[in-house]
C-alpha cells in the first residue's frame, strides 16, 4: 500500500480524497493546508485524516507519494530538495488533470494510470541500479569480459579486455563482435545464432595476436535473445611458462626417471606380459635388455623400471649410443683424466657412469656400439669398475644397466659385429615389447592418451575420434609404432578446424593413404636394373630406398634413421655418400 501526503486542502480536492480514501492501494497519512480555516474540519471529520499547516513536519516520514495541489513553484522546488529519494512528487498540473478525469467518472482509468506512473518510476530506478551494479562488477573483474547486443554489436568491455586485445573501448564498442579477432571466428556470432553457450575455444585476438581461450554465453530475456557475454582467458603467458617448464625438464631429464608403469598404456595380453616382466626386473639388481622395434616405447619402460626400483631416489642417466660420435663416446661414458687428449678439461671429467653411481644408466641403441666399446662395457658388467680415458686406476661404480635395441643381436653375433659374451651378460633378463601391430586392441586407449597429451601441447580441445577413422587406423601397418601414431594424430589435430572437437576420416586419410600407397621411386627403375652390375644395382636400390624413407618422414633424419632401423651416424654417411640431401631431392616431391 502506497503512503500519500497531500499538500493543499480546498473544496476542489474532494474527488481526489474520495478516490484515495476508498482505494486499497493508497493510504493518506496527512493533508497540509495553508491555514486552519480551509475545509480543515470537513477533511478531519469525513476522512479521519490529520491536517497540518507545516509540511516540514511530515517530509521525513515514510512517504511514497506527495501530491502537490497548490501550484506554488517555489514550494514544489522545496519539496523536491527535501523529499526522500524514493518519494515520488506529483505536481499540481498533473494533479489537476487527474481531478478533472475523476470528475468525469473515469475513476478506474485514472487509478490504472496513477499506478502506471508509480511502476514506471520503480522500474526505471531498479534498471538504473542494476545497470550501475553490472558495470561496476564487469569493470572491477580481473577476467577479460565483453558484452554484445542481439546483433553482435559491442556494448561493453572492461579494462582487462582492452589489456589483452590491445584495443581501446572506442575501437570495440559499437563495432561488430569480430573486430578484435585476428585468428578464428567470432563466438559471439555463433552463440547469437545457436542460442547455445560455447566453452574453451582457442583463438587469437588483437594486433599482437594474443592466444586466448574463449567462453561465451547467451543473454536470454523472456525467451528472446538480447545479446551475449564473453570471457577471455589469456593463455600466452601459460604457453611461455609451459615452454620454460619444458626447457627445465630437458635440463633435468638425464637426472631422473620421468615415467612410471602407470604411464604405460596398454591392456592387451602382449603388453601385460611385458609390463609384468619389467616389474620383476625392477625388483632385481640384474641388467635388463629391452628389445623391440623402433617406436614401441623402450625408453618408457626404462624410466618405469628405474622408478620402481630401490634406486629410484638416485640418478637416471639416458644415453643414445648411436647419437654420440664414436670418438667421443668412450670419454662421455667413462670420463677422462687431466691431459688425456688435446682440449681435455683441466682436472679431468667424470663420465656418465660415474654420474649415475648408485642409480641407473639407460643405454639405448646398444647394438650400435663398436666392438671396442663393447669390450669396455663388458669389463664394467663383469667387474663393476671403469677406467677413465688416459687413466690407469680402476674406479668402482655401483650402477644398474638398462639396455635397449631394435636390432637382431643374434644375427649381429653371427655377422661378428656383436660380442657373444656381452650378449649373454646383457640378455639375462630380456623383455620383448610388442609392436603396435601385435596389440591393435590397445589402439583406442593409445589414441585418446595421445589426444589428451597433444591438447596440452597445442592448446586444442579435441575430444574424440570417429568410429570410421578408428577403423581405418586399425587397417594401417604401423611400421613406426607409437611414434608414428603420435605423428598421425598430431598432424590430424594441426590441420583440424580450430573449433572441431572430433577427429574424422578426412583428417587422417590423406596422410595414412600416402604412407600406405606411395609408390617408391625404385619401382619405376626396375626395368633398367638389368643394365647395371650387382654392385651398381645394390647401391641404386639403397639410394632410392633411403631417399623414399627420407621423404616420407618429412626430411627428418632422426625419424628416417628410426624407420630404416639404422643409426643416425650410418644415415648421415649414406646421405652424404648418395648426395640425397633435401635440396637435391626435388624430383622425389
Amino acid at each position: 500500500m502506497k503512503r500519500v501526503l497531500i499538500i493543499g486542502v480546498n473544496k476542489n480536492e474532494s474527488a481526489l480524497f474520495n478516490l484515495l480514501y476508498t482505494s486499497d492501494q493508497f493510504k493518506i497519512i496527512a493533508a497540509i493546508a495553508q491555514n486552519k480555516q480551509e475545509n480543515v474540519c470537513k477533511v478531519e471529520r469525513t476522512y479521519n485524516i490529520p491536517v497540518d499547516t507545516e509540511w516540514q513536519n511530515w517530509i521525513n516520514e515514510d512517504i511514497d507519494i506527495i501530491i502537490e495541489t497548490t501550484g506554488d513553484s517555489h514550494l514544489l522546488a522545496l519539496l523536491s530538495n527535501e523529499r526522500q529519494k524514493q518519494t515520488l512528487i506529483i505536481p499540481e498540473p498533473l494533479t489537476r488533470i487527474i481531478i478533472e478525469l475523476l470528475e468525469e467518472k473515469m475513476t478506474q482509468t485514472i487509478n490504472n494510470k496513477l499506478t502506471q506512473v508509480i511502476h514506471l518510476k520503480e522500474e526505471n530506478t531498479d534498471l538504473k541500479k542494476i545497470k550501475t551494479m553490472l558495470e561496476a562488477i564487469i569493470h572491477s573483474s580481473e577476467e577479460a569480459i565483453s558484452v554484445v547486443d542481439e546483433n553482435g554489436t559491442g556494448l561493453m568491455v572492461n579494462p582487462a579486455y582492452t589489456k589483452i586485445t590491445g584495443l581501446t573501448e572506442k575501437e570495440i564498442i559499437g563495432k561488430p563482435a569480430s573486430t578484435d579477432i585476428s585468428e578464428g571466428e567470432s563466438m559471439h556470432f555463433k552463440v547469437l545464432k545457436t542460442r547455445q553457450p560455447v566453452r574453451g575455444v582457442r583463438m587469437k585476438v588483437g594486433p599482437n595476436k594474443r592466444s586466448v581461450l574463449v567462453n561465451v554465453a547467451p543473454v536470454i530475456v523472456n525467451g528472446k535473445i538480447k545479446g551475449s557475454i564473453g570471457v577471455l582467458h589469456d593463455i600466452s603467458e601459460i604457453q611461455i611458462l609451459t615452454s620454460e617448464l619444458k626447457r627445465a625438464q630437458k635440463i633435468i631429464r638425464n637426472l631422473e626417471a620421468k615415467y612410471t608403469f602407470d604411464d604405460i598404456i596398454g591392456s592387451s595380453p602382449e603388453m601385460k606380459l611385458a609390463i609384468e616382466q619389467a616389474k620383476v626386473g625392477a625388483r632385481t639388481p640384474a641388467t635388463v635388455l629391452l628389445r623391440g622395434e623402433s617406436g614401441t616405447g623402450k625408453e618408457l619402460f626404462a624410466h618405469a623400471i628405474h622408478h620402481e626400483s630401490v634406486r629410484k631416489h638416485n640418478k637416471f642417466i639416458r644415453v643414445n649410443c648411436a647419437a654420440i660420435a664414436e670418438t667421443l663416446l668412450e670419454s662421455e661414458l667413462f670420463g677422462y683424466e687431466d691431459g688425456a687428449f688435446s682440449g681435455a678439461k683441466s682436472g679431468g671429467k667424470k663420465g656418465l657412469f660415474e654420474e649415475a653411481n648408485n642409480g641407473s644408466i639407460f643405454l639405448d641403441e646398444i647394438g650400435e656400439l663398436s666392438l671396442n666399446m663393447q669390450t669396455k662395457l663388458l669389463r664394467f658388467l663383469q667387474e663393476n669398475e671403469i677406467i677413465r680415458v688416459g687413466g690407469t686406476k680402476p674406479i668402482q661404480i655401483n650402477v644398474r644397466v638398462i639396455a635397449a635395441t631394435n636390432t637382431n643381436l643374434e644375427k649381429a653375433i653371427m655377422d661378428k659385429t656383436f660380442r657373444e659374451d656381452l650378449y649373454y651378460r646383457l640378455n639375462r633378463l630380456p623383455i620383448f615389447i610388442p609392436s603396435l601391430r601385435e596389440r591393435l586392441d590397445d589402439l583406442p586407449d593409445l589414441i585418446y592418451h595421445t589426444i589428451e597429451k597433444l591438447n596440452l601441447e597445442y592448446g586444442r580441445n579435441v575430444r574424440s575420434i570417429s568410429d570410421k577413422a578408428l577403423h581405418n587406423l586399425k587397417q594401417h601397418r604401423w611400421d613406426g609404432n607409437i611414434r608414428e601414431l603420435e605423428n598421425i594424430i598430431g598432424r590430424a589435430m594441426i590441420y583440424m578446424g580450430m573449433n572441431e572437437e572430433r577427429i574424422k576420416t578426412k583428417h587422417i586419410f590423406d596422410y595414412v593413404n600416402l604412407l600406405s600407397k606411395t609408390k617408391d621411386p625404385i619401382d619405376s627403375q626396375v626395368s633398367s636394373i638389368d643394365r647395371l652390375s650387382l654392385q651398381q644395382a645394390t647401391e641404386q636400390f639403397e639410394k632410392d630406398f633411403i631417399a623414399s624413407a627420407y621423404r616420407r618422414n618429412n626430411f627428418n633424419k632422426t625419424k628416417t634413421a628410426s624407420a630404416l632401423k639404422i643409426s643416425i651416424r650410418n644415415l648421415y654417411y649414406k646421405i652424404k655418400k648418395y648426395n640425397i640431401e633435401k635440396s637435391n631431392m626435388q624430383h622425389f616431391s
